[in-house]
């Protein structure tokens, strides 16, 4: 089967053929544009199917990060998730943005030798002070549920080092008062975790509301 893998959760914009046959990446394209995934995001698509060789009709799956992440980023690579397994007749699935990077962490233990067996603590920071949040266990389980927490509080979880913290907010919760870059989520890596994943219609994960909010007095009233 081959799936296709989409992520426009952060700052990147980044799409991936992967063949579950041969378990091997047969194209991928990531772009760090900040903003502007939904201008980018179909020729960032052909690009990658361009690379893998294979055709759009080739694809058995869809996969896309659903957050927590970038709102906006976020509601662009679900739509377009949905639109193309509506429209190809195929299976979707959602990949957290947490357990990209948590499967990230465990992939660099493996390669370095270093596992410990402690869990891993995914942290992003999401600015205003807060952070996204989510345990692990050494094997990628989750442990509970992704949260959005101060930092303040956060730390208080990170300082007994009983897990590894792992993401942009680590610096934070070590008590640094600026957060590392932004986040990445390997777009390779979104597609691998795919096939783990139940099929389902992807939904966004928000762990808070948009920045956004209509400005009081300008509503239109309802008749």
């Amino acid at each position: 089967m081959i799936v296709l893998a989409l992520d426009t959760a952060g700052t990147d914009c980044a799409a991936a053929l992967y063949d579950t046959a041969t378990m091997k990446i047969l194209g991928e394209v990531t772009e760090n544009i900040g903003r502007g995934h939904a201008e980018r995001l179909m020729a960032i698509v052909d690009l990658a199917l361009d690379q893998a060789g294979v055709d759009i009709s080739d694809v058995g799956r869809i996969a896309v990060t659903v957050g927590p992440g970038s709102f906006t980023g976020i509601r662009v690579g679900v739509a377009a998730a949905r639109g193309f397994a509506l429209s190809l007749g195929v299976e979707s699935v959602g990949i957290s943005t947490l357990e990209v990077l948590a499967a990230e962490a465990i992939d660099r233990r493996r390669r370095e030798g270093d596992d410990d067996g402690r869990p891993i603590l995914v942290s992003i920071d999401a600015r205003r002070g807060e952070v996204y949040l989510q345990l692990f266990s050494a094997t990628g389980r989750p442990l509970q549920d992704a949260s959005v927490l101060s930092v303040d509080a956060a730390r208080e979880i990170a300082a007994s080092g009983a897990a590894e913290v792992v993401g942009s907010a680590a610096s934070l919760l070590a008590g640094n008062e600026v957060a590392t870059s932004a986040d990445h989520f390997p777009i390779a890596r979104v597609a691998q975790l795919a096939i783990a994943v139940k099929p389902g219609k992807p939904r966004p994960l928000y762990l808070r509301g948009p920045d956004a909010k209509p400005q009081e007095g300008f509503a239109v009233a309802r008749v």
